[in-house]
């Protein structure tokens, strides 16, 4: 099974919405197998967007990542990382269809809720920077057989 990284963002923490974002994913059928709130060091954030650093607004998202705790999550199933992606909706949240988690609680770009990462190798990547191998839990749940076939 495919596993990626989810961060709950400072905005979300902040506005109680945690409960809210995880529910979704799960609904969706993914299975959280980490899971933990921390404050992100500059160091953190500035490793975790390093595809970002010759941008404009590189030092914008360090700062708004580092503002306040967020929450963790790595989430497993068959196409993890596009159904979450499904999930959050665009990155602009103006733009994102009514159902998606930024589309029906967002309203700004920079302030968007959640991160999901983009491909399965940088899911790995991330899940790294997040999570050591023994924070990541290995189990069965009985609802698995009627959420995927085998």
């Amino acid at each position: 099974m495919q596993q990626t990284l989810v961060l709950v963002k400072p905005d979300a923490v902040q506005r109680g919405l945690v409960g809210e974002i995880i529910l979704r994913l799960e609904q969706r059928g993914l299975k959280i197998v980490g899971l933990k709130m921390l404050h992100v060091q500059e160091e953190l954030a500035r490793r975790h967007y390093a595809d970002h650093k010759d941008k404009p607004f590189f030092q914008s998202l360090v700062h708004f990542i580092t503002s306040s705790p967020i929450v963790a999550a790595v989430f497993e199933g068959r196409n993890a990382v596009e159904a979450v992606r499904q999930v959050m909706g665009k990155t602009d949240c103006i733009q994102a269809i009514p159902g998606t988690i930024r589309g029906d609680l967002g309203l700004d770009l920079e302030h968007n809720l959640v991160h999901g990462s983009d491909s399965e190798e940088n899911a790995e990547k991330e899940i790294g920077l997040f999570f050591s191998q023994d924070e990541l839990l290995s189990y069965e749940r009985t609802i698995d057989k009627w959420i995927t076939a085998s």
